[in-house]
């Protein structure tokens, strides 16, 4: 895993978040609950409001892949 990483690495926020909350479904989560989650994981970098629904979007997938492996 990367040290540090930003908005641009979906995949690797989206196998953190999978470990961090592994009975959430992404699905269900609202986009400023997930903006706050990514902010707060360790070895985030990114300027908090450099995201955008787009980028959002992109780890909720990458998220949600990650859920369904785990199910």
């Amino acid at each position: 895993m990367p040290g540090t990483f930003d908005w641009d690495n979906a995949e690797e926020i989206g196998i953190r978040l999978a470990e961090k909350f592994p009975a959430v479904n992404p699905l269900e989560v609202r986009f400023t609950d997930l903006h706050k989650w990514v902010t707060e994981l360790e070895g985030f970098s990114g300027d908090a409001k450099a995201s955008n629904e787009g980028k959002l979007e992109a780890i909720q997938m990458a998220w949600h892949e990650e859920y369904q492996d785990q199910l």
